[in-house]
Formats: structure tokens, C-alpha cells, sequence
């Protein structure tokens, strides 16, 4: 019995959403015919109207191939009106496609004036919108009754789709007055001098990476890159353990690391506890103490990590955006680029992963904050003479170098040292290189390397050596 109940169910889902899907589409005709007939009545109107909408935007296959040869004629530079509009259907053969002489003149004499043109491109941009969402729901719903699609695979996908047409936002973009751009930068530079003098940006924790760099700036990406074993992850979250210690809401999206290590690295590293004893479940009485206050004063920051494995640029995206909305969202932390899924595993890889790292300088951009991905390096670091690593070592493609605001490399000379003499000279020795800085200078840095509790620290400014802490 309960069988055939669920049976009648999920027909009673199919024939309701079978109603709706049949009912016309939302469109308004006469919106579409205001749009076009108030360019034939004042050409200047255009550009108004194509700000707001797209010739893809009109439900009318007649009203579409119009606006399409109305746009023509203003690229190219001719004078619009029907006169030369009805000759250049006629050349092209659409006249009749468009409803002949009849409609054309239908159209022309739609309006009296041109003042509600942007008002009718923008019912016109607004209907294609909801179009837009029933288009994408329906493909949501016809792959949600496709069982060979995972669960988790089906919400990214949905998310994409409806993600894609806010995206789209339908035109309006206009150029910003010079005027209003200035205010909101000296918004800006007022907001920096209040701070008084130092980093215009987040403060990293670390003095001389700040004034190099002026911290990490909001709408910036930022590639931190190495080879393995060299610290990158170390230093990414003792970065993001700074800035949410401030107070500011940090997302760690960590690929390669599960959320309980990277947990107990990070605490290894506040609390300066040697991480490999701990492993081994043998720490001090003293160590234990600092281990209790660490994770008490840790528990209490705005610190969040999703660990999900094989997430994509629209997963880590739409964690980033529900948690901006939550919290006060001051930086984003992912570990590593490479281990990004990509959207559509068959495109090439360096495609792949120059779509990826434009969209992570997106999603920079979207929320208005700082995103620090971390990214390999490939092997030619380790054949050249030095061991230095240069953008050009970047793994995979070179449009991580391009869409980056900021990339930084770390390297421990210790780790290519031969002989045991060299090793110790360069003991807890790190170097952090600026490669590239779109808004400042490059140029390299030292900080300390406790390996023992994963740990950057800055250095002593009396002789730049290991000294104080």
C-alpha cells in the first residue's frame, strides 16, 4: 500500500510541475516593442538600452532579429530610422521573418516618445531573467530524477546555474564618474590614516611581510607557492590564526589536510607544542597546560575550516558567499590550487586551471576581500643551480601569474643542503620571496622556522638572525 501511495506521489510532483511548465513563459511584447520603437523614434537611445539588454533577451524570435539589426546600424555607424531599417531587412531577407512592412510600422509608431526606453529594457531584461531561472530549474529538476547523478555532484551543479545568471546580471554596467571614484578613494586613504601609520591592509602577524606588502588588501589574490616539505601550508594558517586572532571571520579550505590535522597543527603552532611528540602521545606536564589554554583561547576565534575533498571554484565560492553573509568574512585561505576541481574535467589542464585562478581573483573581487591561495611549483625549482624559485616555475599555467595581485614563494636554503656543516648554519632559516606585486616593490624577506611546532616567526631586527622572538 505504501508503495502505491509513493507511486502517486511522485506522478502528483510530475503532472504539478507538468502544469506550470506548460503556462507561456513570462515575456511582455509590448515592453520589447517600446524598447525598439523608442530607438526608431530617438536613436540616442541606443546606447541607453543596450547597456540594460541583449538581443538574446527578448522573447519574440521577431523582436529579437530587430533589435539585432538595430544594434548592426549603430555599430557601423548609420543613421537608424524604418526607412533605412525596412532596406536593410529587405537586403538581408529577414524582412519577412520579422512580419513584413506591417510590423515593422507596428513597432515605429509603438511609442510616442523616448523617455521610457530604459524602462522598457528593463522589463524586458527582467522577464528574460525569470526565464532564465525557469530554463535552469527545469534542467535542475530533469537531472534531480536522473539517479546516475550523485547527490553532491547534482547541488553543485544546481548552485552553478543559478549562480550563472546572477553573474549575467543582465547589462548595466555604466562607466563610474571620475568625480565618485575619487571619493570612495579618499574614503579609503582616510580609512588607512585613522589606523595611523603602518599597513594599509590585514596585518599578516609578521612585521616585515606587512611592510613589504602593506598586508593583505581586500578585492587582492594572492598565490603563496613552493615546492613540497617547504612550509607553505605552515605559514598560510599561521596567517590565517593572525587575522582571525584580530577578530576578523577566516575560512580555511583545506584540499589536502583533514579539518582534525590541520586542528592539531595549528594548535601545535600557538601553543609552541612539538607537534611530533604530541603524535606520539608523549608530551610535558607543561606542554600539556599550554595545550588546554591554547585550544581555550583558539575555541573562541572566528576561525572556520571546510576540509570537503575534490571541492570546485562554485562549491568553495558558495561556502565563501554563505559565510560572508554570516559573519564578518576577512580572508579566505585554500589549500592548494591545484587540487581545485575543475568545472569540466575534459578541458585541457592549463585551461582548467587559468579558469580556476581567474575565478578564485572573481570571487576576490565579489566579496570584497583578500583570497591567499596556495599552489606547487614544479620541478624545474629543484634542477636549477640555485634552488631559487621564479614565477616561471609556476606549476601548470602561466595565468596564475597573470591574474595574481600578489605571488610569494617560500624557501628554506636548509632543505637543499648537502653536508651537515651547511645544515646547521641554515637551521630555521626562512626566506619569503615577492616575486610579483601589482601595487608595491618585490623583494625577499627572512623569517625564523620552528619545524618543531610548524611555526613562522619574525626575526630579530638587531642583527636580522635567530636571535629574539
Amino acid at each position: 500500500m505504501a508503495a502505491f501511495q509513493r507511486v502517486d506521489e511522485v506522478s502528483a510532483t510530475r503532472r504539478n510541475g507538468s502544469d506550470v511548465l506548460d503556462r507561456l513563459p513570462p515575456q511582455n511584447l509590448e515592453a520589447e516593442r517600446g524598447a525598439i520603437g523608442s530607438i526608431l523614434y530617438d536613436p540616442d537611445m541606443c546606447d541607453e538600452v543596450a547597456l540594460v539588454v541583449r538581443p538574446e533577451d527578448f522573447y519574440s524570435d521577431a523582436n529579437r532579429k530587430l533589435f539585432e539589426h538595430v544594434l548592426g546600424m549603430h555599430n557601423d555607424g548609420l543613421r537608424i530610422d524604418s526607412t533605412l531599417l525596412h532596406e536593410r531587412l529587405r537586403k538581408s531577407g529577414d524582412l519577412d521573418f520579422i512580419g513584413g512592412v506591417a510590423y515593422l510600422m507596428e513597432v515605429a509608431e509603438s511609442v510616442p516618445h523616448a523617455a521610457n526606453a530604459v524602462y522598457y529594457a528593463q522589463i524586458v531584461r527582467d522577464k528574460a531573467t525569470l526565464r532564465a531561472l525557469i530554463h535552469a530549474s527545469t534542467e535542475i529538476l530533469r537531472d534531480a530524477f536522473d539517479e546516475s547523478i550523485e547527490g553532491r555532484q547534482m547541488l553543485s551543479r544546481a548552485e552553478e546555474k543559478i549562480f550563472g545568471i546572477l553573474e549575467r546580471g543582465g547589462g548595466g554596467g555604466e562607466a563610474t564618474p571620475m568625480a565618485d571614484v575619487l571619493h570612495a578613494a579618499l574614503d579609503r586613504i582616510d580609512a588607512r590614516l585613522e589606523r595611523g601609520a603602518g599597513i594599509g591592509g590585514i596585518s599578516t602577524g609578521y612585521a616585515d611581510l606587512d611592510q613589504q606588502t602593506g598586508g593583505l588588501h581586500n578585492s587582492e589574490l594572492v598565490i603563496l607557492a613552493a615546492r613540497p616539505s617547504m612550509g607553505k601550508t605552515a605559514l598560510a594558517t599561521n596567517i590565517a590564526d593572525n587575522v582571525a586572532r584580530e577578530g576578523l571571520a577566516t575560512l580555511v579550505v583545506s584540499l589536502e589536510m583533514s579539518r582534525l590535522e590541520l586542528a592539531e597543527r595549528m594548535l601545535c603552532a600557538r601553543g609552541r607544542i612539538n607537534g611530533h611528540k604530541l603524535r606520539n602521545g608523549f608530551i610535558s606536564p607543561g606542554d600539556r597546560r599550554k595545550l588546554v589554554e591554547t585550544f581555550a583561547e583558539m575555541s573562541k576565534m572566528p576561525l572556520f575550516i571546510d576540509d570537503a575533498p575534490n571541492r570546485t571554484m562554485t562549491e568553495i565560492a558558495a561556502t565563501a558567499r554563505r559565510l560572508k553573509r554570516r559573519e564578518k568574512l576577512g580572508l579566505v585561505v585554500i589549500d592548494y590550487l591545484q587540487l581545485i576541481e575543475p568545472d569540466n574535467p575534459k578541458d585541457p589542464r592549463q585551461e582548467q586551471v587559468a579558469k580556476i585562478a581567474r575565478r578564485l581573483k572573481g570571487l576576490a573581487r565579489e566579496l570584497s576581500i583578500p583570497v591567499l591561495c596556495l599552489a606547487q611549483l614544479n620541478r624545474q625549482t629543484e634542477s636549477s643551480k640555485e634552488n631559487i624559485p621564479r614565477l616561471s616555475h609556476l606549476r601548470e599555467s602561466g595565468a596564475i601569474e597573470q591574474d595574481a595581485d600578489v605571488v610569494m614563494f617560500v624557501h628554506r636554503e636548509e632543505y637543499y643542503a648537502t653536508n651537515e656543516e651547511d645544515k646547521a648554519r641554515l637551521a630555521g632559516e626562512a626566506q619569503i620571496i615577492i616575486a610579483k606585486q601589482r601595487n608595491g616593490p618585490i623583494g625577499d624577506i627572512k623569517l625564523a622556522w620552528l619545524q618543531d611546532y610548524t611555526r613562522f616567526e619574525n626575526l630579530a631586527r638587531e642583527d636580522y638572525g635567530l636571535g629574539e622572538f
